[in-house]
């Protein structure tokens, strides 16, 4: 069980998704679910989209939810990455018992660590492909005109929660809301903090070295 932890934009994502491919175990990213939600306008969906939209995090009650369901699937009984969960406190205490009830061992917990003033560099310049939903960030592509997966050109949009207002939103509440999660497991595991700042690949062999 690997919890990934890190501000928003500190590259968790990216990083889950590659370690999940490597280790052939689950990504779970609350972001993806939601975002899905919200493309299908489930019921859940348009109440997250208006909490999302103003860089806020949706109530405990509906994520722990949502991710018990997810947790407790087979697909996940040989392992998985948490990506965007726990939050808050009050989550931490919500996924505590569902750890418990699906291994003995304690989670591994990874740290992303990096300045806020990066992080607002590379979210504002994050969009989306309006015709297929793929994020990108402008400052990584060759032809910042052009979709690298559906091929599409001057189809990039630019999301309201990648706003710069939103982005500091989005950080202070990660810092008063998020921060205070990793003392929670400070106290059960040794929490492992990696430099979000060097290369993907860079990154992704210190995941590796500390998951072997």
């Amino acid at each position: 069980m690997l919890i990934f932890f890190g501000a928003p934009g500190a590259g968790k994502g990216t990083q889950a998704k590659i370690v999940s491919k490597k280790l052939n175990i689950p990504h779970i990213s609350t972001g993806d679910i939601l975002r899905e939600a919200i493309r299908k306008k489930t019921d859940l969906g348009m109440a997250a989209k208006d909490i999302m939209d103003k860089g806020n995090l949706v109530p405990d009650e509906l994520m722990g939810e949502l991710i018990a369901r997810v947790l407790l699937d087979k697909r996940c009984s040989k392992g998985f990455i948490l990506d965007g969960f726990p939050r808050t406190l009050n989550q931490a205490h919500i996924l505590q018992p569902i750890l418990e009830h699906i291994s003995k061992s304690k989670p591994l917990i990874i740290n992303l660590v990096i300045d806020d003033e990066i992080i607002i560099k590379r979210l504002s310049q994050r969009r989306e492909c309006s015709a297929c939903g793929n994020i990108v960030n402008l400052n990584y592509l060759a032809d910042a005109t052009k979709c690298p997966v559906c091929g599409s050109r001057n189809t990039f949009i630019k999301r309201k929660d990648d706003e710069e207002e939103v982005i500091k939103n989005r950080l202070d509440v990660f810092h008063t809301t998020t921060e205070p999660v990793l003392d929670f497991y400070r106290k059960q595991v040794k929490i492992n903090n990696i430099d979000a700042s060097l290369s993907v690949e860079e990154i992704t062999a210190k995941i590796l070295d500390v998951v072997s």
